[in-house]
């Protein structure tokens, strides 16, 4: 992973390796995202998405110096009143992270509060640090959340949660959060690198194009968008791949597959 530099800033990119990592970086702040920070990250997203040889996206956060680590405590609600961003701004983050091309994976790696709860759900896996905490406090604040984002909630935590998170307000902690199956795993932090460095080796070992065209099809049917013939010609496409030629071939071989993403 990338030498984090010590000055706060607006989120970072990094690209290495058929992986691009994207870091929020404002760890006094607990990594509040302000108006500029959203305009950051919704242009290291197109960069991203333009590199095709980028596989993966890794989400995640500077906690250094920090009491306890926050991965994000939100979107600075402040920002509603600057001139040109409104309560429908902040939206346009997590709908853009879940339409990325590229595998996503959030590296949790701190407690995660109100809208930064959403962009964790927009990602396709997620890890997270143990002890961490959950918390959605829009009624609080007196918001109804935007519709995409109780979409998101519903699928993933299920009615019940979704409830609980909206309309009490109260924090989900580990327990909880293991009980909704949200998280591949979870490390302490002597482990983190190491287990993230293995989702990413996962990953990164499957045929490029059939994971991209699984993972548009995988959304489509939860968004209720199921086109059986689009879902269809990707089956065939990828039987026609030479991806797929020579995952036949290494696998009668007992070999290690070297796909080239054709």
């Amino acid at each position: 992973m990338p030498h984090l530099p010590a000055l706060p800033s607006a989120p970072i990119l990094h690209i290495e390796g058929g992986v691009a990592t994207i870091t929020l970086n404002r760890p006094a702040q607990r990594n509040r995202l302000e108006n500029g920070d959203l305009k950051a990250l919704l242009a290291h997203f197109e960069t991203v998405n333009q590199q095709s040889d980028v596989r993966v996206l890794v989400l995640s956060a500077n906690t250094s110096g920090q009491p306890k680590p926050v991965f994000c405590a939100g979107y600075d609600i402040g920002g509603f009143d600057e001139p040109g961003h409104g309560a429908t701004f902040f939206e346009e983050i997590p709908d853009a992270l879940a339409a990325m091309r590229p595998v996503t994976v959030c590296a949790l790696n701190g407690s995660v509060y109100g809208g930064a709860t959403d962009m964790v759900l927009a990602c396709d896996l997620r890890i997270a640090l143990n002890g961490i905490e959950w918390r959605m406090p829009a009624a609080a604040l007196g918001l109804h959340y935007y519709p995409s984002g109780l979409q998101r909630y519903v699928s993933h935590f299920g009615m019940a949660a979704a409830k609980r998170a909206f309309l009490t307000a109260r924090v989900f902690d580990q327990t909880r959060l293991q009980a909704l199956g949200l998280f591949e795993s979870w490390h302490d932090p002597h482990e983190w690198s190491h287990a993230l460095q293995s989702l990413l080796d996962d990953v990164l070992a499957l045929a490029p194009l059939a994971l991209q065209s699984t993972k548009q099809s995988l959304n489509e049917i939860a968004a209720g968008q199921i086109d059986e013939p689009r879902l269809r010609q990707r089956e065939i496409t990828s039987t026609q791949s030479a991806d797929f030629a020579e995952g036949l071939a290494a696998f009668a071989q007992r070999r290690k597959p070297d796909f080239k993403g054709q």
